[in-house]
């Protein structure tokens, strides 16, 4: 986290910190509802987008295989977070723009990435046979990618035992979140991802509101290089969470696409 160094030789916290966490978390150290509502509607994707993202690609690589449409969707992803991140950072650099109107900035360009992570996944798991159109399933599903190895191990955990597979680790856990998994054990499982996702973005993402106001051109590279190590992450979850692309489009989602 930033810090700069006083006359004493001692180091002190960024005062934008501060300003970051009194508009995101309550006298409680808890996140403000309206900071949590807004984090969890970023998740909420609408699947006609999905299936929108999906027609779109293969208008513009018509004949692409399953694994050539996953390949760009990764591409189109890690392409749109980066240079979110780096023009978010970059309005450090305008005259006049306070740490205030920064910070605000940064947490807008915070949930444009879980937008984004949200429409890539989705959009993954179309491809995988996978219809995402239960809230719950898709937050579930969404919040452990982002949270990467740790919300893998977890759910991975957590997914065997509400199929009955004791300890064995479940092959491709993000279609049995998304497909077979009944939804008491959904529940349960969201309501404790749901509760790691937001503890743990909220102190990553707060560090990178930080990183993008800082001034004189720096904030674009903390902020497009943050989101890159993010981008890069969402694919390797995303990746485990489905296994390799099938060799051929569902059935069914090639029915949709082709409407």
């Amino acid at each position: 986290m930033a810090k700069n160094l006083s006359r004493t030789g001692k180091t002190k916290a960024n005062p934008a910190v501060k300003i970051a966490a009194k508009a995101a978390f309550g006298a409680d150290g808890k996140p403000k509802p309206a900071v949590e509502n807004a984090l969890l509607r970023a998740l909420d994707v609408q699947r006609p987008l999905v299936l929108a993202n999906i027609r779109r690609l293969r208008r513009r690589n018509p004949g692409a295989t399953t694994a050539e449409l996953s390949a760009k969707l990764e591409r189109d992803f890690l392409a749109g977070v980066t240079g979110g991140g780096a023009a978010i950072g970059a309005t450090a650099i305008l005259p006049g723009l306070g740490t205030v109107a920064s910070l605000s900035l940064s947490a807008a360009a915070t949930v444009g990435f879980l937008e984004a992570t949200a429409l890539y996944a989705q959009s993954v798991a179309e491809l995988h046979g996978v219809q995402m159109q239960d809230p719950e399933r898709t937050r579930t599903l969404v919040m452990a990618i982002m949270l990467g190895e740790e919300g893998t191990s977890l759910i991975e955990g957590l997914s065997s035992h509400a199929l009955g597979r004791g300890s064995a680790p479940v092959p491709a856990w993000g279609t049995a979140v998304g497909r077979s998994m009944p939804e008491t054990a959904v529940r349960s499982i969201g309501a404790r991802i749901r509760r790691m996702f937001l503890r743990k973005l909220l102190v990553r993402q707060g560090t990178a509101w930080v990183g993008r106001a800082i001034p004189f051109g720096i904030g674009a590279i903390v902020g497009g290089a943050g989101n890159l190590a993010m981008g890069r992450a969402v694919i390797a979850a995303t990746r485990q969470a489905f296994g390799p692309a099938p060799l051929q489009l569902p059935p069914d989602l090639l029915r949709e696409l082709d409407k």
